[in-house]
């Protein structure tokens, strides 16, 4: 028989701590209700002040419970204005009234909430983090309605002095931050919020080589920002559109030339930095869809642009676009865009994920009726050939641009039925007897305007319905009108697969007699092979 021994309770509270089952200098876990009860006590009386540091005191073990009631607090004290502060000149020193302290302590406490969103967003895990950033926009957004402190000028106010710290934690050189920048978004449909986290990042881009985190997190954030040339006044002036209006009649002003000038500061720091080839691809996408329209001089980007041509793949695509904006808009003159958008045109293309860019921008830079046959007449043929390689989404899109090919320049018809003397179509389709040099980087030196678009009338025969009859047209008059190249890439890829799925499928029968039990029906031919079965 084994005997109890009795501890004391003493020193079993003794022997807790030394174990770390006790922490004395850790305070207890508090539920979400009690935390909420503690923040409606504190903001009904003053007599439960000491509430607030509680419930401060619970932020790392509360986590997103603490962070809420913190914000619900504070929301209402900015708005009763309870940590106002007229600064006045005084000659005489004297004790501070009770008034002031309880002021001066609630703003220490406001200023501490700060402290800890910025670590909360910097180093916690990913629902802490979203949660102290939305706490943060919110008090950023009512401080800026209700100011801590009396201001002489007659501006509108905006409270940069928290928006460079939540810009400074979201630009974090050490994590990656796009969970928090989409996030962030937000705030980019209020003008007022827009035009001064552009004012911000002028002082937030280093002219020295950032980390590459650094990099990714500032074009992630200028992707997220767009940026409009021209804000009416009037819409300006609505305060549900402003983050932090109405202020009193003080009405916010758009200024776009500030924006702007903002804007090419940050570019001109970024274009001086060396970029790794994935950071080189996320630079072009967000220099031609946020940033290219607002540069004061993009012809600047020509030898960068130019460079990057040289790259494969997705990189000297998105290249590919940017010099035609400076072609077409800038007059930049580039005598070998043709040789370079020809050798674009590889099997590869079909595999990546701006492959609709290519389609697109080639069909404007073949627009010309003006551009010798030779050279369009490569291009025609190589698309051809493409077709028997190419997925079958991307044949519906070569082929009707080859067909706009055909209608710009109506010489090139003789490609469709043209044959050399004495060949068979058999022989031709062989490639046997086509002149055709698929591997001259130079459309005019390839002997395509020689060759014949026999690929196409093989694709007359090909399995897919759709296919089949879209590969027809050269059967028919060639039309007037061209064809609709940006239609035609809308209808490929996830529209295809959500048309099919919309179809309606028919009930197709399955057995000739309803089942009423769980046994198999009679005269099934199943139950003849399980009966040879059992016998053996």
């Amino acid at each position: 028989m084994l005997s109890t021994v009795h501890i004391p309770p003493a020193l079993l509270v003794v022997i807790f701590v030394m174990t770390g089952v006790i922490n004395p200098g850790k305070s207890q876990k508090m539920s979400t209700r009690v935390l909420q009860q503690k923040g409606q006590d504190f903001l009904n009386s003053r007599k439960h002040a000491n509430n607030l540091v509680d419930i401060i005191g619970q932020w790392d073990e509360s986590g997103t419970a603490c962070i809420f009631t913190v914000e619900t607090i504070f929301l209402e004290i900015l708005r009763r204005g309870d940590m106002y502060q007229e600064k006045s000149i005084t000659l005489t020193i004297s004790e501070p009234s009770p008034e002031v302290r309880y002021i001066t302590w609630l703003c220490n406490c406001y200023e501490e909430i700060w402290e800890k969103l910025l670590t909360s967003i910097e180093s916690c895990r990913p629902t802490i983090q979203l949660q102290a950033l939305s706490t943060g926009l919110k008090l950023m957004a009512e401080e800026g309605r209700y100011p801590l402190e009396v201001t002489r000028e007659l501006s509108y106010n905006f409270p940069l002095h928290r928006l460079k710290p939540l810009l400074m934690s979201l630009l974090s050189p050490e994590k990656d931050n796009a969970n928090l920048i989409a996030r962030f978004e937000e705030i980019s449909n209020y003008p007022d919020a827009l035009y001064y986290i552009y004012k911000c990042l002028p002082s937030l881009t280093p002219k020295r080589q950032p980390r590459e985190i650094y990099i990714k997190n500032l074009l992630e954030l200028i992707h997220k920002l767009p940026l409009q040339k021209d804000i009416e006044e009037g819409e300006t002036s609505k305060s549900k559109q402003l983050l932090c209006g109405p202020q009193n009649g003080l009405n916010f002003t758009w200024d776009y030339t500030s924006v702007r000038r903002a804007l090419n500061k940050v570019w001109a720091c970024v274009m001086h930095w060396e970029l790794t080839p994935a950071l080189h691809k996320q630079l072009l996408i967000v220099l031609l869809e946020r940033v290219m329209a607002h540069l004061e001089k993009p012809v600047l980007l020509t030898d960068f642009l130019m460079d990057s041509l040289d790259a494969d793949g997705p990189i000297g695509l998105l290249a590919l676009q940017g010099v035609f904006i400076l072609v077409t808009k800038h007059n930049l003159e580039y005598p070998n865009i043709f040789t370079k958008l020809y050798s674009m045109f590889e099997p590869e293309i079909f595999h990546t994920k701006y492959k609709a860019r290519l389609f697109y921008l080639s069909d404007l830079f073949l627009s010309s009726t003006h551009l010798p046959e030779a050279l369009v007449a490569g291009f025609a043929k190589r698309l051809s050939r493409l077709t028997l390689v190419a997925p079958p989404e991307d044949i519906l899109i070569i082929l009707p641009f080859i067909g706009n090919l055909l209608v710009r320049h109506p010489g090139l018809k003789r490609l469709i039925d043209y044959l050399p003397k004495g060949e068979e179509f058999t022989e031709v389709r062989a490639g046997l007897c086509d002149p055709f040099l698929m591997d001259e980087r130079e459309p005019i030196l390839s002997n395509a305007i020689i060759s014949s678009l026999w690929e196409i009338k093989a694709l007359q025969c090909h399995m897919l319905p759709n296919i089949a009859t879209a590969a027809r047209f050269i059967r028919e008059p060639i039309p007037s009108v061209e064809y609709d190249i940006a239609s035609a890439l809308e209808r490929t890829g996830g529209h295809i697969f959500d048309r099919e799925i919309k179809n309606k499928v028919k009930d197709i029968m399955l057995a000739f007699e309803r089942p009423n039990s769980l046994a198999l029906p009679k005269n099934e031919r199943l139950l003849q092979f399980w009966h040879l079965t059992t016998m053996h």
